[in-house]
């Protein structure tokens, strides 16, 4: 089959009515809020939050349609404070001679800097001009808390491979050809939510077809073959596979633990960066229930740069499964941080004489060391003396847990300390 024009297939079905939208009807249907906020026109600055190809674009351009309003997109990679300037002195024109104002869509608008952000928002305030952002990254983290104030946020959701699956068929079918349901679903599978992607493996699945010989699944599977799994590296969809490999660990749940780690190397993350993660680990969620958990890790870690992947993975599995069937305590973790907020709160308390260095006669006859106790000649009496500052006498940072060879430690600890 061949294609009668050069422009893409995910372009040239772009949704052109509200409701040809796919896949965001959490979002985007009749009678929901957004739905009935852009039909009445009330507002000023949407955030679309969202996995590429989920309709961001598509539904800016829709509410241009829907509203009769110019739409401008930028895209925040190359767009600068002057090409935003001008989009709104043009808006600012139109509104003088009576039209309505311009829709500015700025994709990835993470990207912008904060200088960048902040010379939208008089505009936005006074309504020269309608904002619409997009990003695929968690806008509490990279759009400015003021824009961010300004802004409804509205999530996007992968789109369904069932539903994607249905869309590619109707495609499939004003293209001319009929796709068959498990080909339709491997496509929408393969593209994992993303509507752009699976339109551009559908047009690529035509190129496959000979003449007389039906397009099945079994063909297209080289093709399928070749996708690259999504995995960014820097987004939200990394930080969720990578909490989701550090909490299963701390769940003790070795299962889950080593699936996630699977996700990691499959998706191509750096080997050396999760052996640094479970480095991290080893020490803050099983401490010293099992000490040896960081000695694995960090020789997992060690391995990995010497060895390199693909063998990598395997020190990788070994740490994360033993971490994770470790017992766990994040006792060492806890005693730090109350450590650094009590020094915070207190400042630079004096240290007790007894443990000052008394490296000359004038110190010594300040009392410096004196009544020291060295502990490996008479531990029991060293136990009994305060170390910390007078003002903090008797505080105890570290609580030993019941779990693992950490209850030898408490157990030691109960016995000296008075």
């Amino acid at each position: 089959m061949a294609i009668s024009t050069d422009i893409p297939l995910a372009a040239r079905y772009r949704p052109q009515l509200a409701e040809e939208l796919i896949g965001q009807e959490k979002i985007w249907s009749e009678g929901s809020p957004l739905w009935k906020l852009v039909h009445a026109d009330r507002f000023h600055s949407l955030l679309f939050w969202g996995p590429p190809g989920t309709g961001k674009t598509s539904l800016a351009r829709l509410i241009g349609h829907i509203l009769n309003r110019h739409v401008v997109e930028l895209s925040s990679v190359d767009a600068g404070v002057k090409d935003i300037r001008e989009v709104i002195q043009d808006s600012q024109s139109r509104m003088r001679l009576g039209d309505k104002s311009n829709i500015l869509f700025l994709d990835e608008i993470h990207r912008l800097n904060k200088s960048q952000q902040d010379s939208l928002l008089p505009s936005v305030e006074a309504g020269h001009i309608k904002l619409i952002g997009a990003t695929t990254e968690n806008p509490s983290f990279s759009v400015n808390n003021a824009l961010l104030s300004r802004s409804l946020t509205i999530g996007f959701s992968k789109v369904d491979s069932a539903a994607l699956s249905l869309r590619l068929k109707a495609i499939a079918l004003r293209e001319g050809t009929e796709l068959a349901d498990d080909l339709a679903f491997a496509i929408a599978d393969a593209s994992d939510g993303d509507v752009r992607a699976a339109l551009n493996l559908l047009e690529a699945t035509f190129s496959l077809m000979e003449p007389s010989v039906p397009l099945t699944l079994e063909t297209v599977k080289p093709l399928l073959s070749t996708i690259v799994p999504h995995f960014d590296k820097k987004g939200e969809y990394h930080y969720d596979i990578i909490s989701a490999f550090i909490k299963s660990i701390r769940a003790s749940d070795p299962d889950a633990a080593v699936y996630y780690l699977a996700r990691l190397i499959h998706g191509g993350e750096d080997p050396v960066f999760i052996g640094r993660r479970l480095v991290i680990a080893a020490s803050e969620d099983v401490g010293n229930a099992s000490p040896t958990a960081l000695l694995v890790a960090q020789a997992a870690l060690q391995g990995v740069r010497e060895i390199g992947m693909p063998e990598g993975r395997i020190l990788l599995a070994q740490a994360t499964t033993f971490l994770a069937s470790s017992p766990k305590s994040n006792k060492s973790y806890l005693s730090i941080n109350e450590a650094l907020a009590t020094v915070e709160k207190t400042g630079d308390l004096p240290v007790p004489l007894h443990l000052r260095n008394a490296v000359t006669k004038f110190m010594k006859g300040l009392d410096y060391g004196k009544g020291y106790v060295y502990a490996h000649d008479n531990p029991s009496e060293a136990a009994k003396m305060s170390n910390l500052p007078d003002e903090l006498k008797g505080t105890k940072f570290y609580e030993p847990s019941q779990h693992g060879s950490e209850k030898a430690i408490a157990e030691m600890l109960k016995r000296l300390r008075p």
